[in-house]
């Protein structure tokens, strides 16, 4: 199964409760962090309700 890299980009504050969150739930706290996340439906959700403080790439 393919993963997805996943790197915040850009800070948590003054963002919304429920952005803090979703980067939380994907395991990203501070800026520069990274996490492997599996590339399915619930992980591509969060990605595109908080992409733009994200870079994301993805592995085969």
């Amino acid at each position: 199964m393919a993963n997805m890299n996943i790197k915040l980009i850009k800070s948590l504050n003054g963002r919304i409760a429920k952005h803090k969150a979703t980067a939380e739930a994907l395991g990203l706290r501070r800026i520069g962090d990274t996490t492997v996340q599996p590339d399915n439906a619930a992980t591509r959700g969060k990605i595109a309700s908080i992409g733009y403080l994200l870079q994301v790439t993805e592995e085969k």
